[in-house]
Formats: structure tokens, C-alpha cells, sequence
């Protein structure tokens, strides 16, 4: 499948949480081609500040709209949070690689940190036949993005809060420690901070079960053009550097120098 760039309206942009929405948008080339793990470059507007397009990871795909989720950090996102329904927004994609379907009887264990509940929900409803656990870390509950407004239906997703306000007190990594101890096969898949995937591809390598990570990093064009998405290469590799807008976003968790990252 190809790549597409084009003005796409904004169908819908919803504050789902404290400066937390989702954007629709329709876009029937790239729901079409999008695949659980690839995102899009937005232009968030038609000026020349911000200039540079924003990544995001695709949050799920409708009848020719994908679904963007954000939070409002900077002026780009101040600016997509005052974008109403019908404004054309200029969008690349999809970008990247994926997730790489499971092996044949292995449950899916899907970890979320915070924003990195994107990537995942698309990954989830698109793998609704398979056996999936799914669990999200946020720092308190008002974070906690309703599992509805994803369109994640029949998957009920263990919380985990920093502060305890909400399901287990701790990181959401307490949550696969415990799921990591349950018999069978598994393999895990998860986004979020690095130092939360840190410490999944950490306990993955542990138990000796495979994982996946999608890596979350500031990039300028999504075409490897530009060389600012570099993240260092576990040794081994045959290269120094990745570049997560083209060897990724999605990586095996062993395929990182976490500690240089």
C-alpha cells in the first residue's frame, strides 16, 4: 500500500480528558492502507508557525477517517485544540512499520503508557478474535481515557495509576510483572514513555518473551530525511542507529540500547 498526502476536514475533535481530544479525520486513502502501529505527519495548520508536520500514531480507522489522539504540550497542539469540524488539515501517511501479528496460540498482553494508548487500541480492535489483555498506566485518574471514546468494545483494560487514585498504585508494569507469571504462551506489545518500555523489554527478557515496542520521538518529516529520529541500536544490530520514522516506530525490545536512549 502507498503513501498519501493530501487536505484532509476534520470531521470531529473532542476533549476526552483534561487537555486530552481526539481528532477525526477523513482521510478514505490512508484508513484504507493503515495498519496497527503506523501513524500520520499532521499539518496543523495552514501558516507557517508551527511549520513542521506532527506525528501521530493512528488510533483506529472508520468508514475512510482515522482517528488521532492527542494531548496539549506545546503551541502545535494549542492549535489543533481550537480546530473546528470542516477546517482541512494537510496529512502524510501512513508512515512506518507496524506490529507484527502474534504467533499461532499466543496471548497478546497490550501495555499502555499514558498517550501510547493509541497505537494499542487500533491494535486491539483490529485483533478482536485473538486472546488480548490489555493494561494502562496514567499518573492519576483523570487521565484515564474512556475506552469507548477509542471504540475499544469486549476488552476490559486493567488501570494502573501512579498516585493510586485509580485501579493498581504503581506503574502499569506492576500489572505485567503479574500477568508475565500467568502459564502459556506470550507475547507483549507496548507504547509509552522509554523509561516505561525500559523496563518492559527489561522483564521480557527475563521471562524470555518476545515484544514489541512503538517508540514515541520528536521527528520533522516521517520520510528519514531529516535524521532527527535516531535512537541507538542494541549491539548486534549491523547498525549503529535506527531511524523510527522508517525502521519503526515499532521495534523488537531487544533491538534497542535502552541505555543509551
Amino acid at each position: 500500500m502507498g503513501i498519501f498526502e493530501h487536505k484532509a476536514a476534520v470531521v470531529r475533535n473532542d476533549e476526552v480528558a483534561p487537555s486530552t481530544f481526539l481528532m477525526e479525520l477523513e482521510s478514505p486513502s490512508i484508513a484504507s492502507a493503515a495498519k496497527p502501529g503506523q501513524f500520520v505527519m499532521l499539518r496543523v495548520w495552514g501558516g507557517i508557525d508551527p511549520l513542521l508536520r506532527r506525528p501521530f500514531s493512528i488510533c483506529s480507522t472508520g468508514k475512510g477517517t482515522i482517528l488521532l489522539l492527542y494531548r496539549v504540550v506545546g503551541k502545535g497542539t494549542r492549535v489543533m485544540a481550537e480546530t473546528e469540524a470542516g477546517t482541512q488539515l494537510s496529512v502524510l501517511g501512513p508512515l512506518g512499520r507496524g506490529f507484527e501479528p502474534p504467533g499461532t496460540g499466543e496471548d497478546c498482553l497490550l501495555v499502555a503508557g499514558g498517550m501510547g494508548i493509541a497505537p494499542l487500541a487500533f491494535l486491539a480492535r483490529s485483533w478482536e478474535d485473538k486472546s488480548v489483555s490489555f493494561m494502562a498506566g496514567y499518573g492519576t485518574a483523570s487521565q484515564i481515557i474512556a475506552s469507548e471514546h477509542m471504540g475499544i468494545h469486549g476488552i476490559e483494560i486493567a488501570l494502573a495509576t501512579d498516585d493510586g487514585s485509580a485501579g493498581f498504585h504503581g506503574p502499569v508494569t506492576g500489572l505485567l510483572e503479574g500477568a508475565l507469571e500467568r502459564e502459556g504462551k506470550k507475547i507483549v506489545y507496548s507504547c509509552g514513555p522509554a523509561a516505561m518500555l525500559k523496563r518492559v523489554a527489561s522483564l521480557c527478557r527475563e521471562k524470555q518473551v518476545d515484544c514489541q515496542v512503538s517508540l514515541e520521538t520528536v521527528m520533522a518529516c516521517g520520510l528519514g530525511a531529516c535524521q532527527g529520529c535516531a535512537v541507538p541500536a542494541a549491539a548486534g544490530a549491523g547498525k549503529n542507529t535506527y531511524h523510527v520514522c522508517q525502521d519503526g516506530p515499532v521495534f523488537s525490545g531487544l533491538s534497542i540500547d535502552w541505555e543509551k536512549l
